[in-house]
């Protein structure tokens, strides 16, 4: 994030005013817990984050739900419960700035909490009992579900965490660019003959 505020013209800063804070938060917390070798296979990532950077709750909500949906299969069970809430609640927060109805859920998470039922059923009957506001979810919902993935991650029984991190990371980049400038996303994806 330093690198990305000194390529935007920024002052020397981990939190860049060119990147969407919690995208930010995102990168750092995959840097930090990646261990020197796969660090430097982020770097290429830098550019990509500049000028990701919007208001829009949305955004919040989908970096949030990214991260979770990705950690809850892998997460140990301690930590799933915490995780399945997340996704509710994103889902729940996409669904009410979409003016959609309570209770939509996306394919990507119906597929994380069916690998987790004991826990996703716990999560329903926690999350019938709150409801969190838009400013509560900003605040603390999001960026606690960005920190209980990272860590859930980490401390996967899985053989390589560091390429989950990273493929989190990537994956949340693209899905915020799609979300900052579609247009600019789709022109990038057409084909030369479509061009």
């Amino acid at each position: 994030m330093e690198l990305a505020s000194y390529l935007a013209g920024e002052r020397w800063s981990d939190h860049p005013a060119c990147t969407h804070p919690l995208l930010a938060a995102l990168a750092r917390l995959v840097n930090d817990n990646t261990d020197d070798e796969n660090r430097a296979k982020l770097v290429h990532l830098v550019p990509s984050i500049i000028g990701l950077n919007s208001d829009d709750l949305r955004v919040d909500a989908h970096i949030a739900l990214r991260c979770a949906t990705t950690a809850l299969p892998v997460a140990a069970a301690e930590r799933q419960l915490a995780l399945a809430v997340s996704v509710l609640a994103a889902e729940e927060m996409l669904a009410r700035l979409d003016g959609a109805p309570s209770g939509r859920m996306s394919e990507r998470s119906r597929r994380a909490m069916a690998e987790v039922p004991h826990a996703a059923e716990q999560a329903r009957r926690f999350s019938r009992a709150a409801r969190i506001t838009e400013k509560g979810f900003r605040r603390y919902a999001a960026p606690n579900a960005v920190q209980l993935a990272v860590v859930g991650i980490v401390q996967a029984c899985i053989p390589d965490p560091d390429a989950l991190l990273r493929r989190l990371l990537e994956e949340t980049i693209e899905e915020c660019a799609t979300l900052i400038h579609p247009a600019t996303t789709e022109a990038s994806t057409l084909t030369p003959a479509h061009a």
